[in-house]
């Protein structure tokens, strides 16, 4: 062992033996909901069982240690925030392959401090354009086959190394490519996933073969290889390297990894697997995807500036709404956590959501009035829908200014797109991580493969589940509505990696996964810092709220649940039942899987949280 991999063991060690004591608790998003919880809750949730991780050179809080270390191993040597993240994005696809994957799609939301900009990296991609649901089944568009969307992430992670890294892309996956080939113990929440899905998995020869070679599961510890993924890791850097030994640039090494993924031979063989299997991709399917970047939105909230995810998220838009709804009240001076805070995050929540599912899409296939929808004062109008001590009804959407299309006007019609579409759910499958470098770079990503292992196909001899993005709940049931599922057209995430900055300088960063809560549990932790001023450790473990819709938020007048983690006292969650909220108590830690970094202004130092909701960690250099 050289000395460079003694000081790594021994940083890992230290590092995670210092932030690891809250442990394991409701991992997994779909099971969160406790229908007896008659005894009383064990704290308000306002003293963290985790200490937060300081950082000097760089920080990396992720969703395995193993992934937060494979980050920093590349930062201590000498890597930019975005060559860790790819790092970090690479290994998650092997200790978490049921959470995200080159096959995934996600957002990076990304602070150069060369530049002094923040920027968002859009890396979906779209629905086959064979795709026509009149043809399918809700069923079919939702796992298997005909399920699913061009992988966008592997685009992603070029975009990002070819704009903001220093590195190669062999050099970033060398640790995903190590524990792929040489293996790794097994988490138990990855193991106990997989033997609940043995019964997608038996469909599909592919995912035996890789997930269940002797007809079993891994059991938690088991060293587990991957080594269909190692192939295609050890094929895109043979690209990359080929075209260096031709004389070329790294950045045409990077392009050259890009093109045999998209339209070389893995996209043949991605195509042919499918042809052959009865699905709906083809190889001009890959060969029109590139990653997209493009401005973030943006906000103002007491004084700080919050970017985040644009179109083709719900959740970058629903964070910013939600907050310019919310300034308009002094929550501050209602107490952490009281029923009337809680209430008035509830109405916020509902407020910016009903305008949400009737605006945004792909902007490719609509014009999106996101400048209206984040303004102030379409918030004032909106607000006026708040009631501060009563629980209203879902409401309908408003007319924020620029608004002149709408769902309601594309001339869709059931006889043109199809029937409506009903729902099958399916737990979420999301993961996120936040890096800072020595140079003060930042990146915030949320990677995602929608529902849990995706399509439930593991495409070909490549080791890739492919993002579901065709399922309803990334798209419409109703067929007149804009993001009723489309050939050729992205479906919309909730996915939301936010960066905050201070008088110009970076303050906070925080992701999280959990569906359809992700923009609200984002919203809660930013309120937890921002107007309570807990330390980030703290912010995250604070119990949660959050809402839910029958039949769904495209709705007016939707039913809507207000699901409560049940640390929250009981006399706040009898207070808010009194107001008109349906309350329902969930599970102590289930709401969200949050991780952030964050920077006190007046010390100039940086320390990073981890939620002991899942298996998150982060390391401090």
């Amino acid at each position: 062992m050289t000395q460079f991999q003694k000081s790594l063991a021994f940083l890992f060690v230290v590092v995670l033996t210092a932030g690891c004591s809250g442990g394991e608790a409701a991992v997994e998003e779909a099971a969160d909901v406790a229908p007896e919880l008659s005894a009383e809750p064990i704290t308000d949730g306002l003293v963290a069982h985790r200490a937060a991780v300081p950082g000097v050179h760089g920080l990396v809080t992720a969703g395995h240690p193993l992934a937060s270390m494979a980050g920093m191993r590349i930062l201590m040597q000498g890597g930019t925030a975005a060559d860790a993240a790819v790092a970090v994005l690479a290994t998650l696809n092997q200790v978490e392959p049921m959470m995200s994957g080159a096959g995934g799609n996600g957002f990076m939301t990304i602070y150069d401090a060369a530049t002094d900009r923040v920027y968002s990296l859009n890396a979906t991609g779209a629905a086959p354009k064979a795709l026509d649901a009149g043809e399918i089944t809700p069923e079919e568009l939702n796992r298997g086959m005909k399920a699913g969307v061009v992988p966008g992430l592997l685009g992603g992670w070029v975009a990002m190394l070819e704009r903001f890294g220093t590195m190669t892309l062999g050099q970033v996956l060398e640790p995903a490519i190590e524990y792929a080939e040489r293996g790794h113990p097994m988490a138990g929440y990855v193991s106990r996933s997989l033997t609940r899905s043995r019964e997608l998995f038996e469909q599909y020869p592919s995912t035996m073969a890789v997930f269940m070679p002797d007809g079993e599961p891994p059991v938690e510890g088991q060293l587990f290889t991957y080594p269909d993924l190692a192939r295609t890791f050890h094929k895109l850097v043979e690209a990359e390297q080929t075209a260096r030994l031709d004389g070329g640039s790294r950045e045409s090494g990077l392009r050259a990894a890009f093109n045999r993924f998209y339209r070389g031979d893995i996209a043949r063989d991605m195509a042919r697997f499918y042809q052959r299997n009865d699905g709906l991709f083809t190889r001009d399917d890959f060969a029109a995807y590139e990653p997209i970047w493009a401005e973030p939105v943006h906000t103002t909230y007491r004084g700080y500036d919050v970017y985040s995810s644009p179109t083709t998220s719900r959740g970058g838009l629903e964070v910013v709404m939600q907050l310019n709804l919310i300034e308009g009240f002094d929550v501050a001076s209602l107490g952490h956590n009281s029923a009337e805070t809680l209430h008035l995050v509830a109405e916020s929540i509902k407020v910016a959501k009903s305008d949400i599912y009737h605006f945004v899409t792909d902007p490719e296939h609509a014009d999106m009035p996101t400048d209206g929808m984040t303004s102030k004062p379409f918030a004032d109008t909106r607000r006026a829908l708040i009631a501060p001590d009563q629980a209203k009804p879902y409401p309908d959407h408003g007319a924020p200014p620029g608004a002149q299309l709408t769902s309601a006007s594309l001339g869709s019609s059931a006889a043109e797109t199809g029937p409506m579409l009903r729902e099958a759910t399916y737990p979420g499958s999301t993961t996120s991580f936040s890096i800072v470098d020595r140079q003060g770079n930042v990146v915030v990503a949320t990677p995602t493969l929608g529902s849990l292992w995706g399509t439930g196909v593991v495409v070909g001899s490549t080791g890739l589940f492919f993002n579901n993005g065709t399922r309803i709940g990334s798209t419409s049931p109703y067929p007149d509505d804009v993001n009723y599922v489309r050939g050729g057209q992205i479906p919309i995430l909730n996915n939301s990696p936010t960066l905050v900055m201070k008088d110009g300088e970076f303050f906070l960063a925080l992701g999280t996964p959990g569906g359809e809560t992700i923009g609200q549990t984002q919203f809660q932790v930013l309120l937890n810092v921002i107007d309570f001023g807990m330390g980030i450790q703290e912010a995250i473990e604070a119990p949660r709220i959050s809402l839910a819709a029958d039949p769904s938020f495209y709705l007016p007048g939707a039913d809507v649940t207000l699901r409560v983690e049940r640390r929250v006292a009981p006399r706040v969650i009898d207070r808010l039942r009194q107001m008109g909220h349906d309350a329902e108590l969930a599970r102590e830690y289930s709401m969200g899987n949050m991780q952030g970094i964050l920077r006190n202004p007046e010390t100039d130092t940086m320390m990073a949280g981890a939620d002991p909701r899942r298996m998150m960690y982060a390391i401090g250099w």
